[in-house]
Order: C-alpha cells, then sequence, then structure tokens
C-alpha cells in the first residue's frame, strides 16, 4: 500500500486542468519539468491555483507548494528546532525523517548500529519525539538511506518534493521534481507557507542507443559530470529524455539523478515510462502506476519538444548510450572523467598512487538491488576464478528491503566469500563517518567508490586519499585487483592457482525474481494526535541546544567589518562546516559553530583554519578569531572564490558564520543551495560585479558595505576596502535579492517573519 495515496491521487486529479492551463500561458508546447512547475504554484490569498503567466527561465522568482518534504538526521535536527519556533501544531504536508547519517563505519552492520543507537540516543529519541508531536513520519536508524527510501515508498510521477539534502533528485528517477534544501525552506512548507525558487533553466540530455557490457547508468552521470562541470548545471533543472532513457530501470535512473548534485544542477528528472511503473509495482505502489498510466501524457514532455529538443532548452546534449565507455572521475573533484581505456595512462602520467587499498560499493547513489546484483555477479567470478579482493571491500546496502531481499537471495554472502565487509544501511563513509583502519593517515593512498562526492578529506578525513568514483561493478573489479591500472574489459588477472583469468561482463536484475521482502522496514508513523507529546532538550546537551532569533538588521550600512577570512580556490560546504566527527553537533548550533571555515584554505597563508586577528596582530583559528570579534561586537565579512558553497545542503554552513557574528559573504559566484540558505538567515550574499575585484582585498582590510538603507533588487551594493596603509578602494557588488528576500534580511531571518506572520 503506497503512503499518502489521497494527495498523490489530488495531484493526478488537478494535473491536467493545470498543464493546460501552462500550456496557453507560456504560449508553446512544454517540457516535462516546466509541466510540473506549473502544476506546482503556491495558491495563496488572491491568487490562483491555475497557471495565469510564463515565467523567465533564470530570472523569475516563482513561489512553489511543494507535495512533501523529506530531512535526514543530521540536518533535520536544526531543521525541526527551527520549525518549532513557528508555532504550527503539525506540518501541513507529508514530512519524513530518516536517521542515515549519524551511524559510523568501523566493523560492520550490527555492531556499528548498536554502537549508534547508544551513542545517539539523544538525538534519536529528540528527533522521534518531535516527529511524533507534529505528525511526521520517522525512520528508524536503519532503516535505510533518505533517498533509497524515498525512491522506495514516496516518490511518484508528476509529483514536487523539497529534502533536507543536496542528493534529494534522486526521486526524478520516478519522475519527481525532487529538490534539495536547507532546512529554513523546510520549515517554509512544513508551516504551509510558499517555497521560493528561482525559475531554473533548462538542460536537455537526449540519450540514444543502449547501455552493454561494463556500461552502467553511473557512467551516464559521471560523462555528463566531466562535460557540464561542478558548476555547468547551477540554476538549471536537467532533463533526460530519449528512446535510451527508456531502456534504463528506475534505479538507474535515480543514480543520475541523484549525482546530478555535483553538477550543481537545482534538480534532475527522467520522463515516465513503462521503467518506472515496474518499480512503483514491485515496490508495492501498483496503484500509484496505474493512476500514473492515466494521466501518462501529461507526465512526459509535449511530442513537439521531443521533435525539436533545441527549441526547448536553454542547453542541449547528446548522449549515445551504446557508445559509452565506463568512467572513473577524481580525484578530488566529481567532474576529473577519465573514460576506463584512458584511465590507466592518467594515473600513472599524474603519479597518483596504483595500489587501490579500498574499494566501497553502496551509498545513496548506487544500493539498489540492480546494483547488488551487478557487483555480485563480478565477486561470484572471482570465487569461481580462484580470487579474491586486493584491496579491503566494503558494502552499503541503500535500505532495510534492499538489504533484507539481498540476503535472501545469497548476495551478501556472495560479497562475503571475497572478502566483503557489510556495512549498516547508512550513508557511513560516503559522508566521512568512517574509522578507517590505516597505518598512516598521512600517507598518499587511493581508494574508489561508488558515490557521488570525492573531495579531500570528504571520506576519511584525510587529505592524502585519492578518492575516485565509479560505478559499483568497475568498483567491484578493481578491489578484486587492487590496481588502479587494472581495466576488467581488457586485462587478466593472476589467480591463485597461477593461472591467467579475465572477469566477464557483469550482469544484473532489475527487480528481485521473488519480489522484495523485509521483516522491518523501520517506519514508525506519528501519533494520531501529538499534542500531549513532549520534545526534551536539555539545557545542559552538549548535542541539542534550542535556537534563539537571530537579531534583526540595525537599518543603517555596515561600517568597520573586518575581514576573516579570504579563502583561495575550491571551498564547499565541507570546507565551511565539516561532516565526519563533528556530525554528533548538528544540533547545537554554538558547539558545531567551532569547525566555522576550519577547511577552507586561508588566500594568504596557504594553511587551513589559521587566519589573522586583526585585534591582536596574532594568528588563530577560523572560530576562534570569529568569536573574538563578536565578543568586541564587530562584525566580518567572508570572502571566497568561484562556485562558493557547492556540495552538500548543509545550511550549518550559513547559520555558523550567522551565529557568530559574520555579516557578509562576498565571492566570484555561489552554489545554489548556499546562496538560498544565507538569504534565508538573514546573511548578505554578494557577488563581484567584476571577479577581478576579488584580487584587491588585504589582509589587514577594514570593510564598508555601503548601499544598504536603498537596498533594493537589482541594485548594487559598494564596497569600501580600506587598507592598513591608509589607502582605499571602491567597487560595486552584486546581489540576487528580491523584495522577499530583502526582508528576511532586514527582519533578521526569514524564520523570524514566519514566527511574526504566525504570533500576529
Amino acid at each position: 500500500m503506497a503512503f499518502d495515496l489521497d494527495m498523490i491521487q489530488r495531484v493526478y486529479a488537478n494535473l491536467g486542468e493545470r498543464v493546460e492551463a501552462a500550456r496557453q500561458a507560456v504560449g508553446k508546447p512544454l517540457t516535462l519539468s516546466e509541466k510540473i512547475l506549473y502544476s506546482h504554484l503556491f495558491a495563496g490569498a488572491g491568487t490562483s491555483a491555475l497557471p495565469t503567466q510564463a515565467f523567465e527561465r533564470g530570472k523569475a522568482y516563482v513561489d512553489f507548494a511543494p507535495d512533501r518534504v523529506a530531512m535526514q538526521d543530521a540536518t533535520a535536527q536544526m531543521a525541526l528546532l527551527q520549525f518549532m519556533q513557528a508555532g504550527r501544531p503539525k506540518v501541513a504536508v507529508p514530512s519524513t525523517v530518516h536517521c542515515d547519517h549519524l551511524i559510523q563505519a568501523e566493523v560492520g552492520a550490527v555492531e556499528d548500529l548498536d554502537i549508534a543507537k547508544n551513542k545517539n540516543k539523544e538525538v534519536y529519541d529528540f528527533l522521534a519525539s518531535v516527529s511524533d508531536k507534529y505528525g511526521i513520519g520517522f525512520w528508524k536508524p536503519g532503516g535505510g538511506i533518505i533517498h533509497q527510501v524515498v525512491l522506495e515508498n514516496y516518490a511518484f510521477p508528476g509529483g514536487m518534493m523539497i529534502g533536507t539534502d543536496s542528493h534529494t533528485p534522486m526521486a526524478g528517477g520516478l519522475g519527481m521534481i525532487a529538490i534539495g534544501v536547507g532546512g529554513a525552506d523546510a520549515c517554509d512548507v512544513m508551516a504551509g507557507l510558499a517555497w521560493e525558487l528561482k525559475m531554473p533553466k533548462l538542460i536537455g540530455i537526449k540519450l540514444t542507443g543502449k547501455l552493454s557490457g561494463w556500461s552502467s547508468a553511473k557512467d551516464v552521470i559521471l560523462r555528463v559530470a566531466g562535460i557540464l562541470t561542478v558548476k555547468g548545471g547551477t540554476g538549471c533543472i536537467v532533463e533526460y529524455f530519449g528512446e535510451g532513457a527508456e531502456t534504463l530501470s528506475a534505479a538507474g535512473k535515480g543514480t543520475i539523478c541523484n549525482m546530478g548534485a555535483e553538477i550543481g544542477a537545482t534538480t534532475s528528472i527522467f520522463s515516465y515510462d513503462d521503467k518506472m511503473g515496474d518499480y512503483l509495482r514491485a515496490t508495492n505502489r501498483g496503484e500509484i502506476a496505474d493512476a500514473a498510466e492515466v494521466v501518462k501524457k501529461d507526465l512526459r514532455a509535449d511530442d513537439e519538444v521531443y521533435a525539436d529538443p533545441a527549441s526547448y532548452y536553454d542547453q542541449l546534449i547528446e548522449i549515445d548510450l551504446s557508445e559509452l565507455e565506463p568512467h572513473i572521475n577524481g580525484p578530488f573533484t566529481p567532474d576529473l572523467a577519465w573514460p576506463l581505456s584512458h584511465f590507466a595512462k592518467a594515473v600513472r602520467e599524474n603519479n597518483w598512487p596504483a595500489k587501490l587499498e579500498v574499494g566501497l560499493i553502496g551509498s545513496c547513489t548506487n544500493s539498489s538491488y540492480e546494483d547488488m546484483t551487478r557487483s555480485a555477479s563480478i565477486a561470484a567470478q572471482a570465487t569461481a576464478k580462484h580470487l579474491k579482493t586486493k584491496a579491503e571491500f566494503t558494502v552499503t546496502p541503500g535500505s532495510e528491503l534492499v538489504r533484507f531481499t539481498a540476503e535472501r537471495d545469497g548476495l551478501l554472502t556472495t560479497f562475503e566469500a571475497i572478502g566483503g565487509v557489510v556495512l549498516a544501511n547508512a550513508c557511513g563513509p560516503c559522508i566521512g563517518q568512517w574509522a578507517r583502519h590505516m597505518d598512516d593517515p598521512t600517507r598518499k593512498n587511493s581508494i574508489i567508490t561508488s558515490f557521488n562526492r570525492n573531495f579531500a578529506k570528504r571520506n576519511d578525513g584525510n587529505a592524502s586519499t585519492h578518492a575516485f568514483v565509479a560505478s559499483p561493478e568497475i568498483v567491484t573489479a578493481f578491489a578484486i585487483a587492487g590496481d588502479l591500472t587494472f581495466n576488467p574489459m581488457t586485462d587478466t588477472l593472476t589467480n591463485e592457482n597461477g593461472e591467467q583469468v579475465m572477469l566477464d561482463e557483469p550482469q544484473g536484475i532489475e527487480q528481485p525474481l521473488k519480489g522484495y521482502a523485509v521483516d522491518d522496514a523501520g517506519y514508525q508513523a506519528p501519533a494520531e494526535d501529538g499534542s500531549g507529546v513532549s520534545v526534551l532538550v536539555s539545557p545542559t546537551s552538549d548535542r541539542l541546544q534550542l535556537l534563539a532569533p537571530f537579531a534583526a538588521w540595525e537599518g543603517t550600512d555596515l561600517k568597520g567589518l573586518k575581514l576573516l577570512i579570504k579563502a583561495k580556490g575550491k571551498c564547499t560546504t565541507d570546507h565551511i562546516s565539516m561532516a565526519g566527527p563533528w556530525l554528533k553537533y548538528r544540533g547545537h548550533l554554538d558547539n558545531i559553530s567551532n569547525n566555522m571555515l576550519i577547511g577552507a584554505v586561508n588566500f594568504y597563508t596557504e594553511k587551513t583554519n589559521s587566519v589573522k586577528n586583526q585585534l591582536t596582530g596574532e594568528y588563530g583559528e577560523v572560530p576562534a578569531v570569529q568569536r573574538a570579534y563578536k565578543a568586541a561586537g564587530i562584525g566580518s565579512i567572508v570572502v571566497g572564490d568561484e562556485n562558493y558553497g557547492e556540495g552538500s545542503s548543509r545550511e550549518h554552513a550559513a547559520m555558523e558564520p550567522r551565529f557568530l557574528g559574520v555579516r557578509a559573504i562576498l565571492v566570484r559566484s555561489f552554489a545554489r543551495i548556499h546562496e538560498t540558505n544565507l538569504k534565508k538567515q538573514g546573511m548578505l550574499a554578494l557577488t563581484f560585479a567584476n571577479p577581478a575585484d576579488y584580487d584587491k582585498v588585504q589582509e589587514d582590510d577594514v570593510i564598508d558595505i555601503d548601499g544598504l538603507t536603498e537596498f533594493a533588487p537589482g541594485r548594487p551594493l559598494e564596497i569600501v576596502l580600506h587598507h592598513a596603509d591608509g589607502t582605499e578602494d571602491e567597487f560595486m557588488v552584486n546581489h540576487t535579492y528580491n523584495d522577499g528576500q530583502i526582508e528576511w534580511f532586514k527582519a533578521g531571518a526569514a524564520l523570524n517573519i514566519i514566527r511574526m506572520k504566525q504570533n500576529a
């Protein structure tokens, strides 16, 4: 039985009328993304839910009404602490919490899960009780990784959801507009308010041909990342279509959409087809598949779009799946794409460690039953051909449904037979929750994963670890070989008998032949009436802390700001607010603020977590220096480079500087989610009008921001740099604030406005 079937049926009942109205408003045939976006316009006071106007892509801010919200445990803490301030008795839309981020991988599934339940009991109890109180579905630790669980239970064609994790777009594998956001955005939707998004541009990717051999759906997105880079999809929805798209399983589509976050895309999506219907029926949601069939023409782009895609998409890319080679991406960035036939040469020429130390499969990106079977087919060959893994090998199932079914069908035993260790159904090493066993953590070494990100320190906290990303079957083959210069398509391996053997092409099964099975999927329904449920947060807790509202803008220009740090090069949300051991503080803003920007590289010293304190002239840790400025009542500014804040949706990267007294972030360009998170928290998110002005910022600068008393959409602000030698530089900076977002800034945060309206 499907969750929230009544809601889904209402979406489909109104879909045709809304799509036709949108077609009339836009004045031309519609892409799939446009159909879903225009059919989810917010019906506020005095407005109609039916589209009445066209919105310019890349420019117009639009209010939407998502169908549901999903939160993972690390981000849910802050999101729900904020929601508790909103004054609502219950969430306005179906919402869920998934406990997947706080389980550390160290020994194996059973032991690691038991340790996590004990270590994180306070947080799990808080999340369970707050979910119970406000009508939120709760998925217990061990239930699975949020995106796989959403794909199995909640995603539906033509729907719209937001999630407090950047890989929320995985639901696009079932034809859903699913977008990663910060917790403040989730609060808006759970409170029944509009959710604002700049109307995305559209990138169309036409897939022709059919995958074969060692190539998989993962290789599609690895190739796309190589084409578009980590910022090529910023502000865009990536829409896949073509006869090649219809040959991909729903799980494969989900993999592609999931990792679309690595190109900065707002989301990615596929049109409804028979493969999606098969997956819905296999996961006990036949009612949704039947309902989708009735409105199928509105769950795909109009025929005219497919006939002439260049006229309807802002950018068009074509990939022939028949010619697509397996790819390996990395190290240190997910868009450095290498075809398998070129990878060994790249390893040698770049002097990357060729010896592979660990191969890791699973994660939210690649942990479906199909992924497991393709990898297990390689593992079974290894046993039959007298091979064992030469590298460590770990397996992370995506959900308890997948794990239980895989165990029943013998897949986990197959992995264990070659030395594989099955980890808990959780994020684990993908997000740095990995107690890696290593002799020297400073030694250069290589690992390969089927994950989505491979930033420095991302998986194990070791800057010298060279992390590469590939499909699960390629990872499995490499783990057996223990050598990154191995090509499973052409090379032989020496087995235990001294014989030369080759690995055959992987074989996979999209859906289990005996159907899915599970004893306890891990779901806990909320109380029918949560009014009597108490949510307790101990005032002495070091992991949970009730929030106090941020102060409103003082009504003046900002004068005398100190430069906190001028970050050099890539500065992701992992650099701004690390995960790993810091995950334990995700519900305690004061404590987690001690990791603020400790991973960012200081332009002036080439060091991390070392900046000049202008009050003392000495160098100190970034959070400590900022706390000194805060104690002295002095604001500060952070300067950054291109695509600042790429990566995770974690709003802590915006809340921490806000909490510690940083007033503005000035960069060459922003990643979408981070820019929005900064705005939501009442921060100034500014970009250099001339990117070269970045070079004018000096280490001892005192900085003014002028023009705030006339702060208005489209009107630049002025920066004045007061240099230590008495000279000054002045230049203009841009912003993308609209009228509503300017009100967030003036009020001190978007949540302050929600609270005021609720209490009015």
